[in-house]
C-alpha cells in the first residue's frame, strides 16, 4: 500500500534534494532573509550575527564529533560485528530484513543516538549481504529508527533538564529523568513507534522488479591490513596489555562516577563508548584501524556544523526563533501546548539540527508559556525533544554518517523518510496530547 505513496516522495527527492552541504549554505541565505524581512534586520547587521556565531558550538562539536567516533568504533569491534552477522542471517526474506533492521536501529538509538546511527547502517550492509532486498529502504529503515533517539537514554533535553545548575534551573529546577525518560506518557511513545515504524518500512517494500539490489560483493567491510610485527613500535600498536590497561582504567573510573552518584551526560556517554571501544577492540592497531574509518563518516559535522551554528546564532540573535516559537504557541492551550512545541521544535529543528542547540533557541519561548498556562512542563520539555528528533528523518544533517557507511546519497532515501515523517507525526503528537 504505502509502496505507491512513497514512490513520487522518492522520485521528487531523487531529482531535487541536493548534497546536505549545498543545503545548509541554502539554508543560511533562507535564514538571512527571513532575519530581514520579518524581524527587519539590516543585513551588516546579519553577517555580524552570522560571523560572530560561526565558532560558537566548538565545544559541542567535538562532543557530536565524539559521539560518532565513540559510536563507530564500538559498532565496528568484533564483538558487535559478529553479533550484528548472526543476527543478519535470521532475515530469511526482503520484508524481514527491513523489520529487523528497523527494530534493531530503534533499539540501538534509544540507547545512544550515535552508537544507534553506525549501528543501523552496519546492520543494513549486514542484511543487504544476506538477503536480496531494496538496498535504498534497508538504509533508510535503519536510519527511521532514530526517531526515538531523544526520548531514549541519551535524549539531550531531558538530560539537560536533570543537571544540576542546568541553564533553566531558576525556572523549573531540576527535573529528574523519571519525570520526562521514563515518564508512563513517553514510554508509550516509545513502544508505539516500536510496533509503528517497522510496519511503516515494511508496507514501503517495492516489488522485485522495482527493487535497487546492490550486489554483496560491494558491500564488504574494510579489513585490518597486516603488519609484520618485528620493529618495538609495531609491538606497542599490537599490545593487548597496554589497550586494557587504559580501557579498564576508564572503565573504572566511569564505574567509581556512578557509585557516587553521577548523572548521565554526553562526556560520560563518549567515555562508556570510546573506553568500551579501547577493550573490546583488543589492541590500539586495531582502534586506530577503526577510527580511520569512523572519520570518513563524520567529515559532514566538521564542515557543517559551524554553518548551522552560524545560522543558529542568526535565529536567536535576531528575534527569528522567538518569532517563530511564539507565534505557534500563542494560540495554545495548557493541554494543547505539548503538541504545539513539538510542531514548532520540528520547524525549528530544519533550520537548527541540535538537540541541545535547539533547547537553548526554545526554552526561553515555551518554558514561560509553560508556567503562565499552567502546562505540564515535563510534557512541554519532551514535546521539544520529539520535535527535534521528529524532523530529523528530514534533515540529511544527521543522516551523514548513515549514509558514508552505506555509500549511499541523501537523495537515496529521503523520499521513504517523508512517509515515516507524515506517519509518525501523527503518533507522536497524538501521544502528547491525550496520553
Amino acid at each position: 500500500m504505502l509502496t505507491k505513496v512513497a514512490s513520487p516522495f522518492v522520485k521528487v527527492v531523487e531529482r531535487y534534494l541536493p548534497d546536505p552541504y549545498i543545503f545548509v549554505l541554502l539554508l543560511t541565505l533562507v535564514v538571512f532573509a527571513a532575519a530581514m524581512g520579518i524581524e527587519g534586520q539590516s543585513p551588516i547587521q546579519i553577517i555580524e550575527y552570522w560571523g560572530n556565531g560561526l565558532w560558537g558550538l566548538l565545544s559541542f562539536s567535538m562532543q557530536m564529533l565524539l559521539v560518532l567516533v565513540s559510536g563507530y568504533m564500538l559498532a565496528s569491534t568484533p564483538v558487535v560485528k559478529i553479533a550484528l552477522n548472526r543476527l543478519a542471517s535470521l532475515a530469511s526474506s526482503a520484508p524481514k530484513a527491513i523489520v529487523l533492521v528497523s527494530v534493531v536501529s530503534l533499539a540501538a538509538s534509544w540507547l545512544n543516538w550515535g552508537f544507534g546511527l553506525v549501528v543501523g547502517a552496519l546492520f543494513a550492509k549486514a542484511l543487504a549481504r544476506h538477503v536480496e532486498v531494496d538496498y535504498r529502504l534497508l538504509v533508510a529503515s535503519a536510519y527511521s529508527g532514530f526517531v526515538v533517539w531523544h526520548g531514549g537514554l541519551a535524549g539531550s533535553v531531558p538530560l539537560t533538564i536533570a543537571t544540576p545548575g542546568h541553564f533553566t534551573a531558576d525556572q523549573i529546577g531540576v527535573i529528574a529523568t523519571s519525570e520526562t525518560i521514563f515518564a508512563a506518557f513517553n514510554l508509550v511513545l516509545v513502544a508505539m513507534l516500536f510496533v509503528a515504524v517497522p510496519l511503516i518500512n515494511r508496507l514501503m517494500l517495492p516489488t522485485r522488479e522495482k527493487s535497487v539490489i546492490v550486489p554483496a560483493s560491494r558491500l564488504e567491510d574494510d579489513k585490518l591490513p597486516e603488519v609484520a610485527n618485528k620493529r618495538p613500535a609495531d609491538k606497542l600498536e599490537n599490545s593487548v596489555l597496554l589497550a586494557q590497561l587504559i580501557g579498564l582504567s576508564g572503565l573504572a573510573y566511569l564505574a567509581m562516577h556512578f557509585f557516587k552518584g553521577g548523572s548521565l551526560n554526553l562526556n560520560i556517554v563518549n567515555g562508556l563508548f570510546m573506553f568500551l571501544a579501547i577493550v573490546l577492540h583488543g589492541t590500539p592497531r586495531a582502534l586506530l584501524h577503526s577510527l580511520q574509518q569512523a572519520i570518513k563518516g563524520s567529515a559532514g559535522i566538521v564542515i557543517q556544523f559551524p554553518f548551522y551554528a552560524g545560522i543558529m546564532a542568526v535565529m536567536v540573535q535576531s528575534g527569528l526563533a522567538h518569532s517563530m516559537s511564539q507565534w505557534l504557541i500563542s494560540f495554545a492551550s495548557a493541554e494543547s501546548l505539548p503538541v504545539w512545541s513539538f510542531i514548532s521544535a520540528g520547524i525549528v529543528n530544519v533550520f537548527v539540527p541540535s538537540g541541545g542547540g535547539q533547547w537553548a533557541v526554545q526554552a526561553p519561548v515555551v518554558l514561560p508559556a509553560a508556567l503562565a498556562l499552567g502546562a505540564d512542563v515535563n510534557r512541554v520539555a519532551m514535546g521539544v525533544a520529539w520535535g527535534d528528533a521528529w524532523t530529523n528523518l528530514v534533515q540529511p544533517f544527521w543522516a551523514l554518517p548513515v549514509l558514508a557507511i552505506a555509500g549511499l546519497k541523501a537523495k537515496d532515501i529521503m523520499g521513504f523518510c517523508v512517509v515515516q515523517l507524515v506517519l509518525t507525526g501523527v503518533i507522536i503528537g497524538g501521544v502528547l496530547y491525550w496520553v
